[in-house]
């Protein structure tokens, strides 16, 4: 077995909550409804498209609103006016756990498509031995994506991590009883993410080793 840190995407590897509000909006305007302020829609970033549209509009028609914001995200790619970049500090954390033995993976409510896009984007892909997303997979925080990560890895529950920014992620984690690492940088806030289950919260990307490999350690 090898240690295993599996990492959500949107809010803790790049910040995408601006064009996420984008597509967000658009869909709603399609649909002729009002769109929730940004502060309510980055609390839904993270789960499954169905399962965000039932948070924001209960009673509506989540599969096509759904369709429609697939739609809307594929035009902005095409137009290139996605932006997605790097949270400062990211790809020095990847590499200092690749340096410490930690195989990568991650765990993510995107499509498998808009995940390989962003990754790519950032000549990152190679980091990462497993990557699980919406299509196969209920939305979080149900564990099929992390325990298919660690399964796919070859690692363990008590080898692995998992890193995320939401409560959504610290529920992934909890119920697939490994580590579960806040990402203080992202779009639910530090009592949030303890709220949730959260082991140890982060503050910067430059602790996510550390904050792991004691986790790892307490539970030899």
């Amino acid at each position: 077995m090898s240690k295993l840190a599996i990492f959500d995407c949107d809010g803790t590897l790049v910040d995408s909550g601006g064009t996420i509000h984008r597509a967000l909006r658009s869909t709603f305007d399609c649909h002729g409804l009002e769109c929730p302020p940004r502060v309510v829609t980055k609390k839904v970033i993270g789960l499954s498209l169905d399962e965000a549209f039932a948070a924001l509009v209960p009673d509506g028609d989540h599969a096509a609103l759904s369709q429609t914001y697939k739609d809307a995200f594929f035009a902005m790619r095409s137009q290139g006016v996605v932006e997605e970049p790097l949270f400062d500090g990211i790809v020095e954390a990847l590499e200092s756990f690749r340096a410490g033995g930690w195989q990568l993976g991650v765990a993510t409510g995107k499509s498998l498509r808009g995940l390989t896009h962003c990754l790519a984007a950032h000549s990152i892909t190679d980091r990462f031995v497993t990557l699980q997303t919406a299509d196969n997979h209920p939305s979080k925080p149900h564990p099929s994506m992390v325990l298919a990560a660690i399964a796919e890895a070859g690692s363990s529950a008590s080898e692995s991590v998992f890193i995320g920014d939401t409560a959504w992620d610290m529920g992934s984690a909890r119920n697939a009883a490994c580590g579960a690492i806040g990402a203080g940088w992202g779009y639910h806030d530090e009592a949030e993410l303890r709220e949730a289950g959260a082991h140890s919260v982060a503050l910067d990307p430059a602790e996510l080793v550390a904050l792991s490999d004691r986790w790892i350690g307490e539970q030899a």
